[in-house]
């Protein structure tokens, strides 16, 4: 049996890192509504960032759909929405929350593997990847996910979304110049510029009411498994506080790496590309979330991006890059669940006799361990609001940026 302070004590170690990796999808994610309008100089990149944050906070609250979704993923309940027998044996709730938390480790070390490499990644799926690793090495491949939730709430919008976002951008960047083919191009550049603020900040909008959310269904999954909700019951306003918070800071901090990558190295853009990216972007996330599928918005955010290529006479699409992304994303499930297996596997074999605690101390230890070392090697090619604009180098990769450029010559409306 378990003792209290010891559950306590746990619980508190599974929210912390939650909001860690809510934290991480902040700053990975900045990217997928801001990277066009800092790599046209619709918006300084600070501003940018700030922007990007306080909507990010905003959107956190309109929704909760993504989050019911996400707080399935782990099958806890049968068709009738009664517990599985695993979760009212002993140490079936343990054994839930140890899931929980191994899932996370393996969502927040792939982030921040990616976040280093400057690769636009989904975040939503490193979670997914490490729920679901997590659960097969805890409950077994059969009983521990929900299969027809994940290929029809996340597998199939991982396919179709990047699509989806890349065929409405391409029409309406084709529209978008077509329509504006007589019109100055100093003019046109300015108008969009201004577009593009409102059409960014949709998009940041939208990326609260998907992303935050499902940091918001592993939290009330740790809730459950602890014992303080029930299965049935409703996600606190604190969870909702807290997760919205913590993405709105990550988002503020920016993550340079992956913006670089999204505003520079896909396409080369310009104004009325980066509006229609970003309507087109907005368009998909929205509706997802109204629906409550569990898009990534990176998925859809690098369709739009290279719609815009293909929708533009003459663009240059940098598809070498398009191609390692896409790589990126077949892996990023599978790597995701191999690390939050191996990390239930140290959690439940190192149990300790402190009731399970030394094991997830453990796990622990390694995550902040290799968070430091991930930040320390970043900090070897900075990237940062003074040279995220600078000229892309197709020789090298986005981790490895040019010499910094002052931030004050980055450009504005």
């Amino acid at each position: 049996m378990i003792r209290p302070m010891t559950e306590f004590i746990i619980l508190v170690l599974v929210i912390g890192t939650a909001l860690a990796f809510d934290f991480t999808n902040g700053f990975h994610d900045t990217g997928n509504a801001m990277a066009t309008s800092i790599a046209t100089g619709a918006l300084k990149p600070k501003v940018a960032v700030a922007l990007s944050g306080v909507l990010n906070l905003v959107g956190a609250f309109l929704s909760i759909q993504v989050a019911k979704t996400v707080a399935k993923v782990v099958h806890i309940q049968d068709s009738k929405g009664a517990p599985l027998p695993f979760f009212n044996a002993p140490g079936g709730h343990h054994l839930l929350i140890t899931i929980v938390f191994a899932g996370l480790v393996g969502g927040i070390i792939w982030n921040l593997t990616t976040w280093l490499l400057g690769l636009p990644s989904s975040s939503s799926h490193a979670l997914f990847g490490g729920l679901i690793g997590a659960a097969i090495a805890g409950l077994g491949f059969s009983s521990g996910v929900d299969w027809t939730l994940v290929i029809t709430s996340i597998v199939i919008p991982a396919v179709l979304s990047p699509v989806v976002a890349l065929v409405i951008s391409s029409v309406g960047t084709w529209l978008v110049y077509r329509i504006t083919a007589r019109t100055p191009e100093n003019a046109r550049e300015k108008g969009f510029r201004w577009g593009q603020i409102g059409s960014a900040s949709l998009v940041s909008l939208a990326h609260g009411t998907g992303d935050a959310q499902k940091t918001m269904g592993v939290i009330f999954l740790a809730l459950v498994a602890h014992g303080s909700l029930s299965a049935k019951g409703d996600i606190p306003l604190w969870v909702k506080v807290a997760c919205a918070v913590a993405i709105a800071l990550g988002t503020y901090l920016g993550g340079w790496r992956v913006i670089r990558t999204l505003g520079k190295g896909l396409v080369e853009i310009e104004s009325p590309q980066g509006m229609a990216a970003e309507s087109a972007s907005a368009v998909v996330i929205l509706t997802s979330s109204h629906l409550g599928l569990a898009l990534s918005t990176t998925h859809v955010a690098t369709g739009s991006i290279l719609g815009t290529g293909v929708g533009k006479k003459g663009a240059r699409v940098r598809w070498n890059v398009a191609g390692r992304m896409a790589a990126g994303w077949l892996i990023t499930l599978p790597v995701a669940a191999v690390v939050g297996a191996v990390c239930w596997y140290i959690a439940d074999m190192l149990k300790g006799p402190a009731d399970g605690l030394f094991g997830i101390l453990l796990v622990f230890a390694i995550l902040v361990a290799v968070a430091t070392y991930i930040y320390a090697r970043s900090r070897r090619a900075p990237v940062h609001a003074g040279n995220v604009n600078a000229e892309w180098d197709d020789g090298s990769p986005a981790a490895q940026p040019p010499a910094p450029v002052d931030a004050r010559s980055s450009a504005s409306v």
